[in-house]
């Protein structure tokens, strides 16, 4: 079973090919306001190398959030219309169950922290004991300092930190947890498209795939277009 992922929810996008549980081919780059432009002839490039056609692809997964508005955009359009056109089944798995994945069979529970802007983060907490993770606490989103006071009402013990949220608050969480804080190496901090390969061939196996249309994007919280409009909605109330 041939399968292409996307992750371009952070600021390293990626894209990958597997057959099965082998990855094929793996890119990865830096996102800007050209990632929609770059992100099909990255995949035709590597469709192509591997000796591929789009229609060789039996199912197409990708982030759908939380992270970059324009970033899960983009993915989320790139696998609707590469799945319509073919015909082919699609999933969508969490930006930061992805983060997750870096760290297969952990006796500890990691935590993802992506950093969301406005002073919060996205966060979770999964237990990776097993080769897929497991969601402990939701993904969510909150100043850091409420989050972590969830978190040591969730668990009493150490936590693997993971993720670019944490290169950002870093003392905050140190100085939350203590010993208790055990920090990822700085490659662990982003997500692998070849991960979500698993993730997506894992779905697949439980009949938890969708049609195209049914693939939608999950933001946590409100976009800096839908602030506006409330903020608006909130003067004209107010007049």
């Amino acid at each position: 079973m041939h399968i292409l992922s996307i992750d371009s929810s952070t600021n390293l996008a990626s894209i990958a090919l597997a057959d099965g549980d082998a990855i094929i081919a793996e890119s990865m780059f830096r996102s800007d306001k050209a990632l929609s432009a770059r992100v099909l002839p990255e995949i035709e490039r590597m469709l192509a190398a591997s000796g591929l056609t789009v229609n060789a692809i039996d199912l197409f997964a990708c982030a759908v959030g939380p992270g970059s508005f324009t970033g899960v955009r983009a993915g989320v359009a790139t696998i609707q219309g590469l799945a319509l056109a073919t015909g082919r089944p699609c999933f969508g798995f969490s930006t930061l169950a992805l983060v997750a994945m870096n760290f297969p069979l952990a006796r500890l529970p990691v935590c993802p922290v992506l950093d969301a802007r406005k002073n919060e983060v996205y966060a979770a907490l999964y237990d990776c004991s097993s080769p897929l993770p497991s969601p402990i606490m939701a993904d969510c989103v909150m100043g850091p300092e409420a989050f972590l006071e969830q978190l040591l009402a969730t668990t009493d013990t150490p936590v693997i930190f993971a993720g670019d949220g944490v290169v950002r608050y870093r003392e905050v969480i140190a100085a939350r947890l203590g010993e208790r804080a055990l920090f990822a190496p700085t490659r662990h901090n982003v997500g692998h498209a070849g991960n979500g390969t698993l993730l997506a061939l894992h779905a697949y196996g439980n009949n938890a795939t969708l049609e195209p249309g049914r693939l939608l994007p999950v933001y946590l919280r409100p976009s800096e277009a839908e602030y506006a409009k409330l903020d608006q909605q909130k003067a004209l109330s107010a007049k």
